[in-house]
């Protein structure tokens, strides 16, 4: 068994977010068949760009006047649910979403999916 507490590691400050590789490639403890790991959005970071990328699934740690947007595309996002803590979010694989927040607000996420290359 491999543990590893959030606050110890590293913060990894990228556009709209920071996250905190937990499990995965380069991340603290190292895996060839999942990634997890920690996301916090709020004005610290900027706002987010819709994205997509591999089937997801991200459980919500905490979130004040935040909320997700999701649809077909990136400029198409009809979708909005807000978001409290011990929400369970799924999002297939490619379906567009972002995270969101009023000022003053926060989403702080775990993020969970298979292992990719890309």
């Amino acid at each position: 068994m491999k543990i590893i507490y959030r606050k110890d590691m590293e913060e990894i400050s990228l556009p709209g977010r920071v996250i905190q590789k937990a499990v995965g490639k380069d991340s603290a403890i190292p895996s060839e068949k999942m990634t997890v790991g920690f996301a916090s959005y709020s004005a610290k970071s900027g706002p987010m760009e819709p994205h997509h990328h591999a089937e997801e699934t991200c459980v919500v740690l905490d979130a004040v006047k935040g909320w997700v947007k999701f649809g077909p595309s990136k400029d198409r996002l009809p979708e909005k649910y807000p978001l409290e803590k011990g929400t369970v979010l799924h999002f297939d694989e490619m379906e567009w979403h972002v995270f969101e927040y009023e000022q003053g607000g926060h989403v702080d996420i775990i993020f969970i999916y298979g292992q990719v290359t890309n």
